[in-house]
């Protein structure tokens, strides 16, 4: 029995189309079997290739007797698998695998309305029914206190309706539709017996739902026992707490939940040793009923010291706070008064300014790192790209992280640059090759020490990191780019520390990637769509995000947002020919898109078509008027009537694409009397090569017999005017510059184009 792509497909959609990260993936054998083969993992990115890649694993899988499990969130690394790890998931979740499942079913559909999908797990009942998991989808994916509620959510649907308990842990597994269930044997298809793709809830909603909901009769309804939920560190510290587990939680609980707080605090460095102590004494004395022995108060402490410090390393331990430094603070008439230079832009309008940060967000594959190198390459010139301009060449720094050495060479030797801005960046553009390391305490160090071989004898003017995600250190908590607090961290004590230490006055900017919305959700805000923590958008002083507006076009569009000075318009943008170039938008159109562009290549396809049509019948002796060549190819090869044919070749002709011979007596033709004559189109040749002998040598060669212009039309006037050098093909001037990169490019009967 082969595994099912498609159900495989719209089971990933729901669990994990919104996510961002790594799928952690279980091959579990199948019990009843005989087979004693080990768990097999592996970690998918949850991307557009991720239904291609589980179903070959599910293939695998089915043929060694394995089930496929996943974990219904997403990790940032391989390897990672519990629950600390997953880091974003949009489902909430039920397993319904005991009792009556079709009236557990029927409870929850009445108060929680239809799931988004019902799967049939492969297994069954006692009684010959067919288990079943019911998910719901959310509007967004949940992190952080959200997932920790959606965990809660999923415990709590379970124990109203008899449900698989399991599933309050984030990293607990569930079976894949569209695998292979094989236990005992006997094969079933894991199934999706209902899908509505259209079924979403917002968390807030879903949540009142399930706390609304009533337990099933005959079940006992859930109970707030000690130790069932896990407290809050906010209402640890400041709620007591009784000895005889007479509240919500424990002494024990509580007294471990606060230490635990107060030695992250010391190890990070975030307080002295002597405060943390100090503000675990508080604690005890303050919520402890009766407080403990400071004694035991001690042992405690230093165990869970013990355990952080071999879990974490080293400590980051705080010196004693040097003497407070003056403030700066101006008052109002100060500032109005001061009349003098605005310091000059890194890169203008304000794009990026001294000591300022610029994030350029975009998705993978967008061509961001592209875009971001020519930026670069123009601002280590001094050269203007697109709207931006420097106002000299300036020292840059481009610790990159993705592109290996050799593709990084071939990327920039792909560049269509002028010699001038080539020459004026060879020395002030400096660029590391792909890294293995992250930015952390001996990262820090290696990469200014980098920064001063680069520039012995000036700091740079610009520290490019690229991207956030390879190089990011979330501080010895060890949290992911998610975590507002671990943002401020990397931010602050590492991309502002590396700063300090070699250029304070220096512009940083960041490349970082975007997470998974609509486009309609992109074109309203595009800046929602920074992937990560919203500290990240609070802390720049300007941003860029480049995206598809449509997938099929080649197109970019560029927002910015400035903190710093007035917005600026958006701009449409791709690269034609190894140089990005911005496009006029008011030629976009408006309406009708989508046809639009389908007459747009029918036309070039028309183009193409008749500039062949010429060539290979002049290669077979035949030369055609205008009128000729209408009425013989009439309703052939799909170009219509022979009117529509007509106008294609006076465009041709306005164009330069198509000219004209009068005289055809060379090719045993007569002089044609029409207004403009036979039809000639560049490197066009008639019949046959002919031998030609030598008078002198006696050589025989062959050569074909070239058809050349005598004529063509004028553009402006459409008179019919002489062509003065019949041996060079001249296209109106201007006419190059408004070809479509389709038109310029190659096709099965033309050149490339250039300008004589």
């Amino acid at each position: 029995m082969a595994p099912d792509i498609e159900q495989i497909a719209a089971f990933l959609d729901v669990v994990f189309g919104y996510c961002d990260g790594l799928i952690p993936v279980r091959g579990f054998v199948d019990q009843g079997q005989g087979l004693d083969t080990k768990p097999h993992n592996i970690w998918v990115p949850a991307d557009r290739h991720a239904a291609a890649s589980l179903s070959a694993y599910a293939t695998w899988a089915a043929r060694e007797g394995s089930a496929v499990y996943v974990i219904p969130g997403t990790v940032a690394e391989q390897g990672q698998a519990r629950a600390e790890h997953v880091l974003q998931m949009q489902t909430v979740l039920v397993d319904l695998d005991a009792g009556d499942i079709a009236a557990k079913l029927a409870h929850l559909v009445h108060h929680l309305g239809a799931p988004t999908l019902l799967v049939e797990s492969g297994g069954r009942t006692a009684e010959g029914a067919a288990k079943l998991h019911a998910w719901w989808r959310l509007t967004e994916p949940a992190e952080g206190e959200d997932l920790a509620r959606v965990c809660a959510l999923r415990g709590e649907i379970a124990e109203k309706v008899g449900g698989d308990l399991h599933f309050r842990s984030a990293h607990q597994p569930i079976r894949v539709p569209g695998t292979v269930h094989q236990k005992h044997g006997v094969q079933r298809r894991v199934t999706i017996r209902e899908h509505r793709p259209r079924v979403e809830v917002e968390l807030p909603d879903f949540a009142a739902a399930v706390a609304a909901m009533p337990t099933m009769p005959g079940l006992t309804a859930p109970s707030a026992s000690p130790g069932a939920t896990r407290p809050g560190l906010d209402a640890v510290l400041t709620t007591p707490v009784r000895e005889g587990s007479k509240d919500a939680w424990t002494r024990f609980q509580g007294a471990s939940a606060a230490i635990g707080h107060f030695v992250r605090m010391v190890h990070e460095g975030r307080v002295t040793g002597d405060e943390g102590w100090e503000a675990i004494c508080q604690y005890n004395a303050a919520c402890l009923r009766p407080a403990w022995p400071l004694d035991r108060l001690k042992v405690e402490a230093d165990a869970i010291w013990a355990l952080h410090v071999d879990r974490n390393g080293p400590p980051l331990l705080r010196a004693a706070a040097p003497p407070p430094g003056a403030i700066p603070a101006h008052t109002l008439g100060a500032l109005l008064d001061d009349t003098s230079p605005m310091p000059d832009d890194l890169i203008g309008p304000r794009l990026l300014t001294p000591g300022g940060m610029l994030v350029l967000g975009g998705a993978p594959k967008v061509g961001k790192s592209d875009f971001l190198i020519s930026l670069l390459v123009h601002a280590a010139a001094g050269a203007p790209f697109l709207r931006f301009t420097a106002p000299r060449p300036l020292r840059v720094f481009y610790l990159q992280a993705e592109i290996q050495y050799h593709y990084l060479r071939e990327r920039l030797q792909q560049l269509r640059l002028d010699a001038a801005i080539v020459a004026r960046a060879r020395d002030t553009l400096v660029v590391t090759p792909k890294l293995r390391m992250l930015l952390d305490d001996q990262g820090v160090p290696l990469v200014a020490a980098a920064i001063r071989t680069a520039f012995p004898d000036a700091p740079p003017d610009i520290i490019c990191i690229d991207p956030i995600r390879n190089l990011f250190d979330g501080g010895p908590a060890g949290e992911g780019e998610n975590d507002n607090g671990a943002m401020m961290f990397f931010l602050q004590s590492r991309v502002e520390a590396l700063r300090d230490q070699v250029a304070p006055e220096a512009g940083i900017i960041l490349a970082h990637h975007t997470k998974k919305l609509s486009k309609q959700q992109v074109k309203d805000d595009p800046f929602l769509s920074l992937s990560g923590a919203s500290a990240l958008r609070g802390y720049y002083t300007s941003g860029a995000i480049l995206f598809r507006p449509d997938e099929e076009q080649t197109e970019r569009e560029l927002h910015v947002e400035l903190r710093n000075g007035p917005g600026l318009e958006p701009m449409l943008v791709d690269k034609i020919a190894g140089r990005w170039v911005e496009f006029d938008r008011r030629g976009e159109r408006l309406v009708r898109q989508d046809i639009g562009r389908k007459l747009d290549a029918e036309r070039l396809r028309k183009q193409d078509v008749i500039l062949g049509i010429l060539l290979d019948e002049a290669a077979e002796g035949r030369l055609y008027s205008t009128m000729q060549l209408a009425e013989k190819f009439e309703n052939k090869i799909g170009l219509g009537s022979k009117h529509t044919i007509r106008e294609r070749l006076s465009v041709l002709a306005t164009k330069g694409f198509v000219k004209f011979r009068r005289d055809g007596t060379e090719f045993g033709l007569g002089v044609v009397r029409s207004r403009f004559g036979y039809l000639c189109v560049e490197g066009m040749t008639f019949g046959p090569e002919v031998e030609t002998v030598d008078p002198q040598t006696g050589e025989v060669t062959t050569s074909a017999r070239r058809v050349l212009p005598s004529h063509f039309k004028c553009p402006q006037s459409g008179n019919c005017l002489d062509v003065e050098n019949p041996e060079v093909w001249v296209y109106p001037e201007g006419v190059l510059d408004d070809l479509t990169p389709e038109e310029l490019g190659l096709t099965p009967h033309s050149s490339p184009k250039t300008t004589p």
